[in-house]
């Protein structure tokens, strides 16, 4: 059976979001396009702490840039296959330009492998994605987490614009016009454009005051590794401490990389514990240095655990 695209034809209606004629030629020259330059914002001394680099740290433009695809493909398989070869060359080549210039060389690709795993979800996502195009309820319930998401990164910008007016000023404002237009654009009905923004705002809004407000908050992610310390099999945190509200969390723990996510705030000092599969635990100590305008990671000492 042939499928029919929910995208009414509209000669007029030109868009980005569903008014392109995205052939198999024009993905691959944008996913050529999107590795290149995402590369290059990577290894440009300058782009350092600003909003250029963003694109190679944080998931914004690569969510706009699948729901664009998603909006312009004519069938959920299409949408699920064109999502999945965009990604599937546009994130290797991010990597493979860099090796040159890196001294880690091609050890660069063992970061990769997370998103190659994230290559491998845009199959379901994209193919689920695409009803999007059919403007109603079910279209916004597919569409909210995407846009949640984007408010949440939103949020984590307008912190870092607050505390260092203007570095990433440019992301922030990407990650809230992007909401609005990608609404206006998909749906059709002002009723589903009200109540898709006003949910984002709402939860937007809420996860500003269970975090205790804008602009007094820090993370960095630090790779343990950096500290030359072996751990044996995966590790966790098993114990934490601060004098003001600050978390820790395992963001990556392989056989070859251990990262962890650090959040603080001003004037707090914190400890954390580590733990690995070996006898051992790994404390550390970290604090915001308002001087350097960093979280600064200190590791402490090794202690065995007493049976």
């Amino acid at each position: 059976m042939k499928e029919v695209s929910f995208m009414k034809k509209n000669k007029n209606k030109k868009n980005i979001f569903g008014g392109i004629d995205l052939t198999w030629k024009k993905l691959i020259l944008f996913a050529i396009i999107a590795g290149v330059y995402t590369a290059i914002m990577a290894m440009l001394p300058f782009t350092k702490e600003t909003s250029f680099r963003d694109i190679a740290i944080q998931l914004e433009c690569w969510i706009i840039f699948g729901i664009i695809i998603i909006s312009n493909s004519k069938s959920p398989k299409d949408s699920a296959l064109k999502c999945f070869i965009f990604f599937l060359i546009s994130q290797p080549l991010v990597y493979l330009i860099q090796v040159p210039f890196n001294d880690l060389g091609f050890g660069l690709f063992r970061y990769y492998k997370y998103w190659f795993i994230w290559t491998l979800f845009t199959i379901p996502m994209g193919f689920i994605g695409y009803y999007i195009k059919k403007k109603n309820y079910v279209s916004m319930i597919i569409l909210l987490p995407m846009l949640i998401l984007l408010a949440y990164l939103g949020v984590g910008y307008l912190s870092a614009v607050i505390e260092n007016f203007p570095h990433h000023l440019l992301s922030c404002m990407l990650c809230f016009a992007s909401i609005i237009v990608i609404v206006i654009n998909i749906f059709d009905k002002n009723k589903l454009r009200i109540i898709a923004l006003s949910i984002v705002a709402l939860l937007s809004l809420g996860y500003v005051i269970l975090n205790g407000g804008i602009g007094s908050e820090y993370e960095t992610i630090r790779t343990l590794d950096d500290l030359d310390i072996e751990f044996v099999g995966k590790i966790y945190v098993s114990s934490y401490s601060g004098t003001a509200k600050g978390n820790v969390e395992v963001v990556a723990s392989t056989d070859e990389i251990h990262s962890v996510k650090l959040n603080c705030r001003k004037n707090g000092k914190y400890t954390f514990t580590i733990s690995d599969d070996s006898n051992y635990e790994y404390y550390f100590e970290y604090y915001y240095n308002e001087k350097e305008e960093t979280v600064l990671l200190k590791y402490i000492e090794k202690k065995e655990v007493q049976e």
